[in-house]
């Protein structure tokens, strides 16, 4: 075994390693929270990011962030979005952050308005400053990550261990959830997202990491596996982990995934010469045949209830009456609130005060583009409308990135189900910014 296979696998096994010991001693995942901040800092200074240290430390955290809230770990529930916004502010002292990143100023000025007019209209016994946090700072995260990667130089290669530490930690919580929930029959009863096998966190939240991993681990055994070993090593994570996804029974992080997954190879496949798109051919029948016996064994486990679940039936296999579990009743009250609001919107948060005060309903918008548009207005459209066209603009000039496509997806759909609750849709957003290059840059920290 080569010292590269050999590094590869220990680094795995230590990240199993991880699941288990928390699992077995959960009082740990505080240690582990508080270690990826302190040893991450450590490093970033130590290294004073020369090649692009930050990005792997804030990539690792950001991995994390379900496990560490599933286990307790972390410091506090925003902890991964301010942690992530501390490493890019290092980022930028060491390195300095583009000049050219004049959209993602613009979209954090539009959000400021939002912010003064929620000031004023929050209702009195709600902490504002709490409230406000919660619903501003993934955003504020997304446009903090975009000022530091826009347009900045990095090798493809960097991109791959900046993809693997994002998803060393997701070993960690698949692991985690097999002990948590060894036996998923016991715990099935319908086909509605499931608490237990989810390790007792949302299931929303899970599946969107899961997916998420299974995309890491399946697009680094067709980029980035040269040996068997590394191609068997790397199947496996991702069938197990799109295994532990699916029987969350959440839908959008696993579909998130797949769709993923298949821009990849689209990508490759038209950038492929001949030769390349006979080698390509192959790797396509092994992703399809493993997603086939991972679906296979899903359903064999879960006595055909995962068919069920995206078919949109219940446990008896009647049709249910809503495809988005209530969350389009929220969204069409979000669109409601715009059209009476449509210049600067309600203010951050007021939407679900409103909400419950004119239907009752005071459940959490899982929709960030109705979310904006209710609480920010115009602007928000004009905010939303910066972050989708700016990655394309950049696609034009640097077609090379293979991921680019990829990221922005997730990031799309990710917002459409389960809103910015998380770092990961703003920091996986911002890596579509960045300049990817064959060979590594002359200056690695060097933006345009």
């Amino acid at each position: 075994m080569k010292r590269e296979e050999l590094y590869y696998f220990y680094l795995i096994l230590f990240h199993i390693g991880i699941g288990f010991v928390i699992f077995l001693f959960p009082i740990l995942a505080k240690a582990y929270g508080f270690s990826i901040l302190f040893l991450g800092t450590y490093f970033i200074i130590k290294k004073q990011n020369k090649n692009q240290e930050v990005l792997l430390v804030a990539a690792y955290l950001v991995g994390s962030e379900v496990f560490l809230r599933m286990t307790g770990g972390t410091i506090s529930y925003e902890f991964s979005k301010y942690g992530v916004m501390i490493f890019l502010f290092m980022g930028m002292y060491y390195s300095g952050f583009s000049k050219a990143a004049v959209p993602y100023w613009i979209f954090l000025l539009l959000l400021v308005p939002g912010l003064i007019i929620s000031t004023f209209v929050l209702n009195f016994d709600t902490n504002i400053r709490t409230t406000i946090a919660f619903n501003i700072s993934g955003p504020v995260c997304l446009g903090v990550a975009s000022i530091y990667t826009y347009r900045r130089k990095i090798a493809l290669e960097r991109m791959y261990d900046i993809l693997l530490c994002m998803g060393l930690p997701i070993i960690s919580c698949m692991v985690y959830l097999s002990f948590y929930t060894p036996n998923i029959r016991d715990v099935l009863t319908s086909t509605q997202s499931n608490f237990e096998t989810s390790g007792g966190y949302g299931p929303n939240q899970v599946a969107t990491f899961l997916g998420l991993g299974m995309f890491i681990f399946f697009s680094r055994m067709i980029l980035n596996s040269k040996t068997k070993f590394m191609v068997v090593i790397n199947l496996i994570l991702a069938v197990n982990i799109s295994y532990r996804g699916m029987v969350t029974f959440s839908r959008g992080g696993m579909i998130t995934g797949l769709l993923m997954i298949i821009l990849l190879l689209l990508f490759l496949y038209f950038k492929s010469n001949l030769r390349g798109k006979l080698k390509l051919n192959y790797i396509i029948s092994l992703v399809a045949l493993a997603l086939v016996v991972s679906w296979s064994y899903t359903s064999f486990q879960t006595g055909g209830l995962i068919n069920k679940r995206y078919a949109n039936q219940d446990a008896k296999g009647r049709v249910k009456q809503t495809q988005l579990s209530g969350r389009e009743v929220v969204a069409m009250n979000e669109i409601d609130l715009f059209l009476r609001n449509p210049v600067f919107g309600v203010g951050v948060a007021k939407g679900v005060e409103l909400r419950r005060a004119e239907t009752g309903n005071g459940t959490l918008s899982h929709d960030e583009i109705t979310r904006m548009l209710a609480e920010h207005g115009s602007l928000g459209i004009l905010a939303l409308l910066i972050l989708f066209f700016t990655p394309f603009v950049l696609y034009l000039e640097n077609s090379f990135n293979l991921f680019l496509l990829c990221f922005v997806a997730f990031w799309f759909l990710t917002i459409n189900h389960a809103a910015m609750r998380t770092a990961v849709p703003a920091f996986v957003y911002s890596l579509s910014l960045l300049n990817v290059q064959l060979s590594k840059p002359k200056r690695q920290n060097e933006v345009l």
